[in-house]
Order: C-alpha cells, then sequence, then structure tokens
C-alpha cells in the first residue's frame, strides 16, 4: 500500500490548494442550477410548513439513495444531517477495508460530494476513480484521503469534517460507527451469513440482521437523532443500506424514546435481493421487529405501490424521466414538502 500512500498525499496536498481557486462551472452547470432552484422553493414555503419549518432533520441510510436524499435537501444547510451506513465491503471500499482495517468509506463519500453546494475541481477529484487494471484500478481518491485523513486524525468524524470544509458542505455528515463492522445475517437453520456482498446474495430472507462485531453508534449520529423534528429513512437498499445503523442500540434507543415524525421512502423498483421476498408492508413491520418497537409514521411511496395496512400513505410520482428506477431529487423534495403540509393541515382541522 505505500505506493498509494504517496499517491493520497500528493492529493491531499493539491486538492488543499484547488479547493480555493475559482468554481469549476462549465460542465457542471446543471447540478448548480439544481441548488439554487431548491433554495428559492425553500424560501417560498409558508411559515410552519414544509421542511423549512425544522430546524434539526436527520436522514438515515446508505448507497445512492442516502445520497439523492440529501442532494434534494440540501437546501437546509447546516439543519441536515445524514448518518451513513458504514458496513459495505464491496467496490474500492471493500479491498480498503480487507487492507487497513477501516470503516466502509464510500457511502460516506457519495453522500459528501451530493451535497457540494457549487462544483469545483476539488469536487471533481474527490469523485475521481482510477481506471485501468493496475494497483489503483477501480480505487476512488475520495475514498483513500477518507482514509489518509482517518489515518491522520483522531476519529473518522474529524477526517470528515475536514473534507466537508474543504468542499464547503454545510450539512453534517456521521458515520453510523466508527469502528469497522460488518453486517451479519442470521438465518432459522442456524446459518450465519457474513458482509453485505454475501447478504445480497442470500436465497432467503434472514430471520435476524447483526453487526459483527458489536460496535457503539457514533456519539454525533446519536444526538443528532435526539435533536432532529423530522427523521427519514431511505430509499436505498432495505437489508444493507436502511437496516445497519438500525440494528445499534443507541440508535435504536433514539428512535424508540423520539417525539418526532418519522418517514420511510420507499423504492421505486423491486430489490434484486433477499428483501424483493417481501412486501413493503412485511418489510416495514420486520424493520419495527428489529428496533424493538413501532417507530414509522408516514411512508412515502410511487404511484401504482399496494397499499399498506398500518402505516400512513402517500404517493407521488418519483422517478426520473429516464431512469425510472432512481428517484428524482426535485421531484422527492416536492414529495416531502408536500407530505409535510399535509400533515399541518390536517393537525390544524
Amino acid at each position: 500500500m505505500h505506493q498509494l500512500d504517496e499517491v493520497v498525499n500528493f492529493s491531499l496536498v493539491f486538492i488543499t490548494q484547488v479547493v480555493v481557486m475559482e468554481k469549476y462551472q462549465a460542465s457542471m452547470q446543471q447540478a448548480a442550477q439544481f441548488s439554487a432552484a431548491l433554495s428559492a422553493s425553500s424560501q417560498q414555503q409558508p411559515d410552519g410548513q414544509g421542511v423549512a419549518q425544522y430546524k434539526h432533520v436527520a436522514a438515515i441510510g446508505g448507497g445512492h439513495g442516502l445520497g439523492r436524499l440529501l442532494s434534494s435537501l440540501s437546501y437546509l444547510g447546516p439543519k441536515l444531517t445524514g448518518i451513513v451506513t458504514t458496513t459495505d465491503n464491496g467496490g474500492s471500499t471493500g479491498r480498503l477495508r480487507q487492507s487497513e482495517n477501516c470503516i466502509a468509506w464510500g457511502d460516506l463519500r457519495n453522500c459528501i460530494n451530493q451535497l457540494v453546494p457549487e462544483p469545483s475541481i476539488g469536487s471533481m477529484l474527490f469523485e475521481y476513480r482510477y481506471p485501468g487494471e493496475g494497483e489503483f484500478a477501480g480505487h476512488n481518491l475520495g475514498n483513500l484521503m477518507l482514509l489518509a485523513l482517518d489515518q491522520l486524525c483522531v476519529r473518522p468524524v474529524d477526517a470528515i469534517k475536514l473534507i466537508s470544509n474543504m468542499l464547503k458542505v454545510t450539512s453534517h455528515i456521521f458515520p453510523m460507527a466508527e469502528q469497522p463492522a460488518d453486517l451479519m445475517a442470521i438465518c432459522r437453520e442456524g446459518k450465519n451469513y457474513h458482509g453485505e456482498v454475501v447478504v445480497d446474495q442470500m436465497q432467503s430472507f434472514p430471520d435476524k440482521l447483526a453487526l459483527s462485531p458489536a460496535v457503539n453508534a457514533t456519539a454525533e449520529a446519536v444526538q443528532a437523532l435526539k435533536k432532529a423534528e423530522l427523521i427519514i429513512l431511505g430509499p436505498g437498499s432495505f437489508l444493507t443500506s436502511i437496516m445497519p445503523p438500525l440494528l445499534l442500540p443507541e440508535i435504536q434507543q433514539a428512535l424508540i424514546s423520539r417525539k418526532t415524525t418519522v418517514v420511510f421512502i420507499a423504492n421505486l423498483v423491486p430489490e434484486q435481493s433477499p428483501a424483493d421476498q417481501l412486501t413493503l408492508n412485511q418489510q416495514l413491520k420486520w424493520c419495527e421487529q428489529q428496533v424493538g418497537a413501532p417507530f414509522i409514521d408516514h411512508v412515502i411511496l410511487p404511484h401504482g405501490a399496494a397499499a399498506l395496512d398500518d402505516y400512513q400513505e402517500h404517493y407521488f410520482d418519483l422517478a426520473e424521466e429516464t431512469l425510472k428506477h432512481r428517484h428524482d431529487r426535485e421531484k422527492l423534495a416536492a414529495a416531502i414538502e408536500t407530505m409535510l403540509r399535509l400533515q399541518v393541515n390536517a393537525i390544524e382541522k
């Protein structure tokens, strides 16, 4: 890994210099316009309604789903907190975890980059992935930078904060835990499956999930949940993105004892995983069983999704025009705003 270390150290010096340069706008103008549009729409929300009324909003998940959600709510700035799954063991992240015994950095990196207010050379480098077939092939430069900073800092949270400041991200990103852990599926026949990659390939739905080894939740993440006036779960892979943070006792207790609204955002298409063997209603019930008590209030679903039994349903057009499996950022933001306004109106009546 000495060659990787040399590249990382050089990259850290270089990116520190380039992030103070003029913003790189030409190739990313559309993303900047989207951020401005969201900010403008938030300012138009009437007092006492919509997401903008909240001082603390927390989102839990991983993968690309959480990144898209955070991007859709990026206008909240420091009022928004993302609590990110750190059990991934595939791709560049998995290779780093195996060689360096670190937490999974890939989803954290993606969430940070989704929150960059104005794309820059620094953010482009942060997402750069090495091509070819050599030692660096497939590695993401942002993952290497976070790993290097983690090794230089006292805590992973410090590494994330430093990168966020460099990229001018004002929202808060916390790993679900600061110690390495793997997802473990426990089946009724007594066989255990270790690692997200293996869990996603299981032929049957597990009896329960656990973390191996047992780790503590990041203290700042727990505090964010306790202060949150709105908590959002998903979208994303049910077993491997949404569930891992919910297996931590401190997060479970924060959710059970909460006095705030919890919203679950459903996926748009069936998963290619054991989760598809359960209906969404069954998934939500199973999730609450794992946490230890009912805690989900509202569910945002795409038009045409099956009705739910015990949750307040809200149906919307959520898909992108070209990629129907992916949530459109603007549609997702509008759906959350509409749901909250309907909730306020119902209370007032």
